[in-house]
């Protein structure tokens, strides 16, 4: 990616402290637990380590560590029974989820050979569960449980942690970079529009405003001939080309491209919204008319790039991307009655990922219901699983996802220079757009390759938002 983040991922485990001195054969054994169960952990993210916890005290300075890291979830690996004190002072003050790690060590005992040390160190993680929940919810911290086994190996269980690393990504992803919005929203779509005070306080994603009079001269400063003709060549490999593709033909595109990677770099961009109404005329028209193919460069690195100034649609694209490695703009485009088939897609820039084919770009003498014409660039969805994610507003301002998975299918598409997909829902095409609709999201939604709702279920328990999900 052109700006990378590392989720922090607070850790920390617990037991009675009662039982130590009683058993003391449970400290060693306890102590190879947790660091087994830290090494389950991925190192795409950063650990915050809390320690073993038996005391009140313990858990106050697993909580100093998690705050003063600012972690993005924190794991709490049940090791036996323990007292609700061992948890609270550690999670007391942060607003994360706290994800409870019930895994038992083996899968069953040797009911006519297990003493009480062997039982309380090897077979006893699920005791204190439900209490822990219990204080969790009058503490108003949001949680999940994950049970399973040691012993053996549990795919389920490393699944699910992984899962949430992936969606903690998502946090420290908007927390730690900018969204950047160049011009302002296509005029009259309001519901594309959006503040950017409440945007910061509620999601933490800071907006850096620019102007297309900036962005003209973007690319001056330009000289390095070796990394325009590597960036032009990357060009040519990404796309099929109307009428051929030189070096040449998209020389200024690369330089273009090559001047946009320093400002994401400079400015740690992870989203970017843009439209540009003005005459398009000098640069400004060399500019806007290869915006679409340069935007789509950036996106194959990771910076979620949207059209038409929308704000929240760039955060969904960036969403997929980063749990899925797809994040393709898309709207209801059509539906196909013979079929029971929603066509959907968009016109811009999109992602190279989500083609199962080399995207093409072609030039056309007009953007529809935009100034100028320009590149249009057009991907090929993969056919299979697809997962759809809008994010909208309340009245009060308060986020919420809007989700829906289908399937791609083979077919007929429109060939114009647009992207579509013809996606089959599970309710049908009529009832999908009355659902879709009836969740009153943006008209615009992202689209990634696989089924996510699940991974998009956990992004929104640690963003704290409401979800929707229209069909899966």
């Amino acid at each position: 990616m052109l700006v990378n983040t590392k989720a922090r991922v607070g850790v920390f485990s617990i037991a009675l402290g009662a039982y130590l001195p009683q058993f003391p054969s449970l400290v060693p054994e306890f102590e190879a637990q947790y660091e087994a169960f830290k090494k389950t952990i991925p190192d795409t993210v950063e650990i915050i380590d809390g320690g073993m916890v038996t005391t009140k005290e313990q858990s106050m300075e697993a909580g100093d560590k998690f705050r003063a890291a600012d972690v993005d979830i924190v794991f709490l690996q049940m090791l036996t029974y323990a007292t609700s004190y061992n948890m609270l002072p550690a999670i007391r003050d942060l607003d994360v989820p706290v994800v409870l790690v019930n895994v038992q060590k083996l899968k069953a005992l040797d009911y006519d050979h297990t003493d009480i040390a062997a039982w309380l160190g090897e077979g006893y993680a699920c005791g204190a569960v439900g209490e822990a929940v219990a204080d969790l919810e009058r503490a108003g911290k949001r949680h999940a449980v994950i049970t399973g086994v040691v012993e053996g190996g549990d795919p389920a269980v490393q699944a699910e942690i992984e899962d949430w690393c992936r969606a903690a990504q998502v946090r420290r992803r908007f927390r730690d970079t900018n969204i950047a919005q160049i011009g302002r929203p296509y005029p009259g779509m309001m519901d594309l529009y959006i503040d950017e005070t409440n945007l910061y306080n509620r999601m933490f994603l800071y907006t850096k405003q620019f102007d297309w009079e900036k962005m003209w001269a973007i690319a001056d400063d330009i000289t390095d001939e070796e990394a325009i003709r590597a960036k032009a060549q990357d060009i040519l490999d990404t796309f099929d080309i109307e009428d051929g593709g030189t070096i040449e033909k998209v020389w200024d595109m690369a330089k273009y491209v090559v001047a946009f990677e320093k400002w994401v770099k400079d400015e740690h961009l992870s989203m970017v919204a843009s439209h540009y109404d003005g005459f398009a005329q000098g640069k400004a028209g060399v500019l806007d008319s290869m915006l679409i193919p340069a935007f789509s460069m950036l996106i194959k690195q990771g910076t979620a790039c949207a059209v038409e100034g929308d704000m929240k649609v760039a955060m969904a694209m960036s969403i997929l991307k980063t749990i899925s490695g797809t994040g393709q703009l898309s709207e209801m485009y059509s539906i196909d009655f013979n079929d029971d088939i929603c066509i959907i897609g968009h016109s811009g820039s999109g992602d190279a990922d989500i083609s199962d084919k080399k995207p093409t770009m072609k030039i056309v003498p007009v953007f529809h219901g935009k100034t100028g014409g320009g590149y249009l660039t057009q991907f090929y969805p993969y056919t299979g699983p697809v997962t759809y994610l809008a994010i909208t507003q309340d009245a009060d301002g308060h986020f919420k996802f809007v989700v829906a998975e289908g399937v791609n299918e083979e077919g007929p598409i429109l060939s114009f220079g647009d992207t579509n997909m013809r996606t089959r829902f599970t309710c049908g095409a009529r009832e999908f757009v009355n659902r879709w609709s009836e969740a009153g999201p943006t008209h615009h939604m992202a689209a990634a390759t696989g089924r996510h709702i699940d991974t998009i279920l956990k992004v929104a328990k640690i963003f704290n938002i409401p979800v929707d999900i229209v069909t899966r």
